[in-house]
């Protein structure tokens, strides 16, 4: 997962509160259900002495958000008395929670956005085709393709005197309108940097989109048959998808830490490799209620075991603080990636590890 999106969210000073509200309205008083569920969120953070003007940002959200009911659950990241970041969620977060603390707490959000990849869909028919285009930022962008050809796009009665002819010159003029569709998909998976492409639409015109598709755009490239449930379809496939990336990182780091190499596993060695700027792709279990600290300073790389450990670097403001959000902090800062591991997963109790961009000896264990 690529956490670049997350790096204004550390750009306050904080406190931040962190908040996932369950908005969901299924029941007559739905709407009386929602604002109770929120008032009881809002006294935790009263509790843990939010800031008046952070707390008075996300009772606007919030309001504004039953107003006008868009959602089911929100996540919304405040500081400095401004709402940093809201996620707006087609369903119930996992857990509603609300949380004061110097770093935003991520980790549930990551686990309910989940992996995301650019990716692109395309369905065609006699006529062209219709191309869609999506960043994992949330980006869309639509190509429409024409064919070049649509005369004649139907086959002509059994019996008709001139049925052989035209039935060769509609197919020629699908397959022409395919081919074009085809061209237009793999320049675009190409300059996009698509990661999966879904081809979906009339048998045939597939078959003849896909002659046009480039093998290294090929390989990544699906045929679906669900023109209407495409939407499920593609859940599914990105979801194996992500699957994939997890499986190929867990292998990875397995075969690197028992060879010695570019690989570490256990709270103090990552905290160690954090700190020498080494991380390519942290390693996290998905457990949000983990009790690891850390101790953290202004800075992304202010992260430690101990506070006399950033004393003795020369941090003088030092705070103690969850370790999923230290570790992300600092991995968002230096441009890694991230993979949480499911719970049921074979590296469920791995805890925390990391593969490194380059070996150090200081950092094997």
């Amino acid at each position: 997962m690529d956490l670049t999106f997350l790096k204004p969210l550390y750009t306050r000073s904080g406190p931040y509160a962190s908040v996932y509200a369950d908005l969901t309205r299924t029941t007559e008083d739905a709407g009386k259900a929602a604002e109770l569920k929120w008032r009881a969120l809002r006294e935790e953070l009263k509790d843990q002495q939010a800031p008046a003007a952070t707390l008075s940002a996300i009772e606007r959200t919030v309001a504004e958000e039953m107003e006008r009911r868009r959602s089911e659950g929100l996540v919304i990241f405040a500081a400095d008395g401004e709402v940093v970041c809201v996620e707006r969620l087609d369903h119930a977060p996992c857990a509603s929670l609300a949380r004061v603390a110097p770093l935003p707490h991520v980790l549930p959000y990551l686990c309910e956005r989940g992996e995301r990849f650019p990716h692109l869909v395309a369905v065609v028919d006699r006529k062209g085709g219709e191309i869609d285009c999506f960043d994992p930022d949330g980006t869309h962008r639509h190509i429409d393709v024409p064919g070049d050809e649509d005369y004649p796009i139907r086959k002509v009665k059994a019996g008709d005197w001139n049925q052989s002819r035209f039935q060769r010159s509609a197919e020629n003029v699908w397959k022409s309108n395919a081919k074009k569709v085809g061209r237009e998909v793999d320049k675009a998976a190409r300059s996009f940097g698509a990661e999966a492409v879904v081809i979906a639409g009339d048998a045939r015109a597939r078959t003849a989109v896909l002659e046009e598709v480039s093998e290294g755009v090929l390989e990544y490239t699906v045929e679906s048959e669900a023109n209407g449930g495409l939407d499920g379809e593609l859940a599914r496939i990105l979801d194996l998808k992500s699957t994939e990336r997890i499986l190929t990182v867990a292998e990875r780091f397995e075969r690197e830490l028992a060879n010695g190499e570019r690989a570490v596993a256990g709270l103090p060695a990552t905290v160690e490799a954090v700190r020498r700027g080494q991380i390519q792709t942290l390693l996290l279990d998905d457990d949000p209620d983990s009790p690891a600290r850390l101790w953290i300073g202004p800075d992304p790389n202010h992260v430690a075991v101990t506070p006399e450990e950033l004393h003795q670097l020369g941090v003088e403001d030092v705070r103690e603080e969850r370790a999923d959000a230290a570790l992300i902090r600092a991995v968002a800062a230096m441009d890694g990636q991230l993979v949480i591991l499911p719970s049921d997963g074979p590296n469920a109790a791995l805890g925390v590890g990391a593969v490194l961009r380059y070996n150090d000896a200081a950092t094997r264990h």
